[in-house]
């Protein structure tokens, strides 16, 4: 079992920046990502990171985001800059530790969740 807590999340105008933290606790999953969700939209993968070292990203933010980990911490970080409006949303972070699938940021493929980190980004 792994609980995950993000935080992080609040308001920038565009073009700014944030950095979202998830401390996983008792450790971080072999598979950790990011993903956001919109009222009345589908959760939608950012990034993911494999063993702490290979990182995936979707198209849209390619560039812009960062996601990283620091294992002595327990934490998954996602750095965001050059936000843009469309940004907006609550933030949640993923783990997976079985039938882990390298470069997977499909909703599906993670068994665990944290409560979301809420980013608001104005024009």
């Amino acid at each position: 079992q792994v609980q995950l807590v993000e935080s992080g999340g609040g308001s920038v105008q565009t073009g700014g920046s944030l950095r979202l933290s998830c401390v996983a606790s008792p450790h971080t999953a072999t598979l950790m990502a990011w993903f956001r969700q919109v009222p009345g939209k589908e959760r939608e993968g950012v990034a993911s990171i494999y063993v702490a070292d290979k990182t995936y990203y979707a198209e849209f933010v390619k560039g812009r985001f960062t996601i990283s980990q620091d294992n002595a911490k327990n934490t998954v970080y996602l750095e965001m800059s050059s936000l843009k409006p469309e940004d907006s949303g609550m933030y949640y972070c993923a783990g997976s530790t079985t039938a882990v699938v390298e470069g997977t940021i499909e909703a599906d493929d993670f068994g665990y969740w944290g409560q979301g980190t809420q980013v608001a980004v104005s024009s």
